[in-house]
């Protein structure tokens, strides 16, 4: 049994790229369906798919099928595997272990030590597991995964003074408008991340605060505790030139927001600017927009020089957290080894077993005739010390010179432990 990865993340590629290979939730089951029928054998998998990276998880068979795993996701992404290959990185065993502990723990985040990455990777094993694509192996892992986070957390400081996304949304908003509370804010969406950035914007107290959202219900869910009103995404066109600040999280495949929309809602406010944050993958407001005057728009990785503001003070902390992690790394290496040597040890004592019936047999038989229970005790044990010894001695002889010095020495050690 082997574990192997493949990824793409905010490191290693650009936005528009990571586009291409998001999957929304409802979309994890068939995808993980298709991803195991291109592989050989039962092989397990996982797809964690975030704002800032895409990864494959899987174990399967003795041989590595990373190449058949980014196949499939270049077809997935209709861009050439190739092309694909120049942004992705590929682990294995001892590597995806340390990654995925590192993941799990906020030291691979483009926020280091930001909390939200566990939920979203126990989501994904979740959805993996409903749609029974997780094994032993991967379910060793990731619940090891989460044991490693757990420690991180409650004993280092590698969460204090994390500046979120969300947190990063308003302190830009705050360098463009000279008072929040003067400013309303539109925010698009009524996911986690919108959530957390309503939250934010209101503990500023701006004028206004509203949710669009295509499901009614999810969108009055979140507006009710913050005092925001809510109004359907259909209504953005003729609406969006009323509000200051657009912060918008969907998991729409297609932009929402226009260019055309953003220069008209320009034209009404007459000069006054507007800040325009995108925090979906795909985009949820079209590029061009950048290129309007008074529009200040924002990407996911356009916050990536904020949220590093206040690392440094967290930096000490990293070095402890690598060393739990480098101790979790080596339990699962351990495991994997006991794992491994399972079907040898279920061979060794399938024929042990058939040795002791044999010479069981043999025993009764030998007594039915009426032969000594003494004599017939003593053919039985020396017929399974035969038995046993035969192998090994074999091994022995047969074995060239030049290793035959490991092989005694791991046969001593093996049979002579007692003496």
């Amino acid at each position: 049994m082997t574990v192997w990865a493949l990824g793409l993340n905010h490191t290693s590629a650009s936005l528009d790229l990571r586009s291409r290979f998001t999957f929304a939730v409802e979309q994890v089951g068939n995808a993980l369906s298709t991803l195991r029928g291109s592989m050989h054998g039962d092989t397990e998998a996982t797809i964690l798919s975030t704002c800032n990276r895409t990864e494959i998880y899987c174990a399967g068979g003795s041989q590595h099928q990373t190449e058949r795993t980014m196949q499939w996701l270049a077809d997935t992404g209709k861009v050439p595997a190739e092309v694909l290959r120049a942004h992705t990185y590929s682990l294995h065993d001892e590597q995806v272990a340390r990654h995925a502990f590192r993941v799990a723990s906020g030291l691979d985040s483009m926020v280091l030590g930001e909390p939200q990455i566990l939920g979203q990777l126990k989501g994904a094993v979740k959805i993996a597991s409903e749609a029974g694509a997780v094994g032993t192996t991967l379910n060793q892992l990731f619940q090891r995964s989460f044991s490693v986070a757990k420690e991180v957390r409650s004993t280092t400081e590698i969460g204090a003074q994390s500046i979120s996304m969300a947190a990063a949304a308003v302190r830009l908003a705050g360098q463009l408008f000279e008072d929040l509370r003067e400013t309303s804010v539109l925010f698009v969406g009524a996911g986690e991340m919108i959530e957390l950035c309503a939250t934010h914007f209101a503990s500023k107290k701006p004028l206004r605060m509203a949710i669009a959202n295509r499901t009614a219900a999810n969108g009055e869910r979140l507006a009710a505790p913050l005092g925001a009103e809510v109004m359907p995404l259909a209504d953005l066109p003729r609406t969006l030139h009323q509000f200051d600040i657009v912060v918008s999280c969907t998991s729409s495949v297609l932009p929402l927001i226009g260019m055309g929309a953003v220069e008209s809602a320009l034209t009404r406010r007459r000069g006054r600017p507007m800040l325009l944050v995108d925090l979906a993958v795909p985009r949820d407001i079209e590029p061009q927009v950048k290129s309007l005057r008074d529009a200040y728009l924002y990407t996911v990785d356009d916050l990536g020089a904020i949220v590093q503001a206040g690392q440094s003070q967290r930096r000490a902390a990293v070095v402890k957290a690598e060393a739990i992690i480098e101790t979790g790394v080596q339990n699962f290496q351990h495991w994997m080894a006991k794992r491994a040597s399972v079907p040898l040890i279920q061979e060794l004592n399938w024929q042990a077993e058939a040795w002791r019936k044999h010479e069981m047999a043999r025993a009764k038989k030998a007594i039915a005739k009426g032969e000594a229970v003494e004599e017939v005790m003593e053919a039985l044990s020396r017929g399974l010390v035969n038995k046993l010894m035969h192998g090994v001695m074999a091994g022995i002889h047969d074995t060239p010179v030049v290793q035959r010095k490991r092989l005694v020495a791991s046969v001593g050690s093996l049979f002579l432990r007692s003496r």
